[in-house]
Order: structure tokens, then C-alpha cells, then sequence
């Protein structure tokens, strides 16, 4: 298959969408977590997760055009926290379900049979099944003119993962943890046989870590 940007425009609506979100690849399987003002919880399933800084520790979200409502958005902006919680092999179904368009009234969790999990000193919900969860703390809004979109960023305020998963120099090995991988729309991967790389080096060839010889 060959398109041009012509020929993209005209493809029937979902079919676009789904190829789109299908070409970058492999992505990050999040359920953000929020309440309301009047503490009622949301959750949702979100893709669009991007690394921007390690000091401080700063994600950012890409979010929907707020065309319809956005209960997610509407409440980290009123609220100013959320949470992030790896998708787990073991509940992809649940976290899926978040995508539907429940009624404000109704919380996520509850219909799709997730469980709350609250810590007295952070003001937003955790996914109680969830075995990598971050705490986050609004840093900036910037709607995007381009196309409607609203870039959220975030700062990683609590932290929590299994030993198992980290390593001594800080490096994380979400396989560990049954981290899942999203691409499209609608397709989840478990990650096989990882493959780690030692730090590039100009004067040396690609290492793999841990390999016979590694240092």
C-alpha cells in the first residue's frame, strides 16, 4: 500500500483513524485515574503517554478535542492531580471497557470491575490491580491550536513498582511487571525475549547487556 496525504483524507473515517493510530507503532497502556470536585472517580484508557524530562520527572499527555465532554480532562483541570497505572496483562478486558462512554455519574471502576485504591496522602485514585502506578501533578495545559487536541503535563509525584522489576542502575524492566503494549486502537502485545543494549558508544560496536563478554 501506497497513500498519499490526498488519498489519506479520503478514506472513510474509522478506517483512517485506525490506521493512523496504528502506524507509530508500539505504545504505552495507561489508565488515568481522577476525580471530580465531588470526588466522583473516572478512569480511562490512554495511549499517548510521552517522556519529557527526568529533572523534574515530566510527562506529557496528548488529550481528545473537548468537542464532546472530556470527564478526564475537565478533571485534572479542576482538580490539578491523577494517577497512572500500567495496564496489566491480567486485566486487559477491564481497562479496555474505560474507553466506552459511560455517564458522568458513573464511575469507570466500578463498571468494569477495576478496584479504587486510595492513599491518604494523594487526592486521586489508583488502579487497584496495577503494578507500576504514578502519582501526578498538573504542571501545564496547553491546548493545541493545529488540531483541538490539549497537550497535559504532568510531574511524577509518587512512585510505585515491584522490586522485581528494577535494577541497580535505576532501569526498570517492565516485562517484569506484565506491563502491556498498545498499538492502534485495539491491539495489546506482552513483550517477549527483551533485548537490552548497553549505553552507544561512537568507538565501540552495539553490546548487548548481559551477553558472554559483557562488562
Amino acid at each position: 500500500m501506497f497513500l498519499k496525504s490526498t488519498e489519506l483524507a479520503a478514506l472513510e473515517r474509522r478506517y483512517r483513524a485506525a490506521l493512523v493510530n496504528g502506524i507509530t507503532g508500539y505504545k504505552p497502556a495507561n489508565l488515568i485515574g481522577t476525580v471530580d470536585a465531588a470526588r466522583r472517580s473516572n478512569l480511562a484508557i490512554m495511549s499517548s503517554l510521552v517522556h519529557l524530562g527526568s529533572n523534574p520527572p515530566l510527562l506529557a499527555l496528548v488529550m481528545r478535542p473537548d468537542s464532546v465532554p472530556r470527564h478526564t480532562l475537565d478533571n485534572i483541570l479542576a482538580t490539578g492531580h491523577y494517577t497512572v497505572n500500567h495496564v496489566g496483562g491480567a486485566f486487559i478486558e477491564q481497562a479496555h471497557q474505560t474507553a466506552a462512554r459511560y455517564p458522568r455519574e458513573v464511575s469507570e471502576f466500578a463498571a468494569v470491575g477495576l478496584g479504587e485504591h486510595w492513599r491518604d496522602d494523594f487526592p486521586a485514585p489508583f488502579v487497584e490491580e496495577a503494578s507500576v502506578r504514578l502519582g501526578m501533578a498538573l504542571r501545564d495545559h496547553q491546548p493545541l491550536a493545529i488540531n483541538g487536541t490539549h497537550l497535559v503535563i504532568g510531574e511524577v509525584v509518587f512512585l510505585e513498582l515491584p522490586d522485581a522489576c528494577l535494577h541497580e542502575d535505576g532501569s526498570v524492566d517492565l516485562a517484569a511487571a506484565d506491563t502491556v503494549a498498545l498499538a492502534g486502537l485495539d491491539r495489546y502485545y506482552r513483550p517477549r525475549d527483551p533485548k537490552r543494549m548497553a549505553y552507544a558508544k561512537a568507538e565501540q560496536p552495539p553490546r548487548v547487556v548481559g551477553a558472554p563478554g559483557d562488562d
